[in-house]
């Protein structure tokens, strides 16, 4: 698996079509329900405006009016979906590291045998060569 290019080019093509159905559950499941908990608000309309005097409603309002804005639920949104996408990436390759079959240990070798009679003998003969 490691080093085919194929297999990254098939990672990187279902990475993207992943991302767009984390986005989607993140726009359209997630954060109604952590709206709902938070009193209706809305995290992609939370901004700053940086200058000038008039007031206004949505960030798209401020943006066409052309004044300059700090759109921190727009980066609160996309922690949220980084974070998400994050957890199921980690749960996947966990699933893929145990369906994937772990290498076997390689046996230890076989221990030699015992020496024959024969064998012993022949030692015998050769320490008492050594030896004289």
């Amino acid at each position: 698996m490691k080093g085919n290019v194929m297999d990254m080019a098939v990672g990187v093509i279902i990475g993207g079509a992943f991302g767009k159905i984390v986005t989607s559950l993140v726009n359209d499941v997630l954060m109604p329900v952590v709206s709902l908990c938070t009193g209706g608000v809305d995290f992609t309309n939370l901004f700053v405006q940086l200058g000038g005097d008039e007031k206004y409603n949505t960030i798209a309002e401020a943006q066409e009016a052309g004044a300059s804005v700090m759109a921190y639920g727009q980066f609160i949104q996309n922690i949220v979906d980084f974070l998400i996408v994050a957890i199921c990436i980690f749960l996947m390759v966990k699933g893929m590291n145990k369906l994937t079959k772990k290498k076997e240990e390689a046996p230890a070798p076989p221990a030699p045998p015992a020496p024959s009679a024969e064998e012993k003998l022949l030692t015998e003969i050769r320490d008492l060569l050594k030896n004289k």
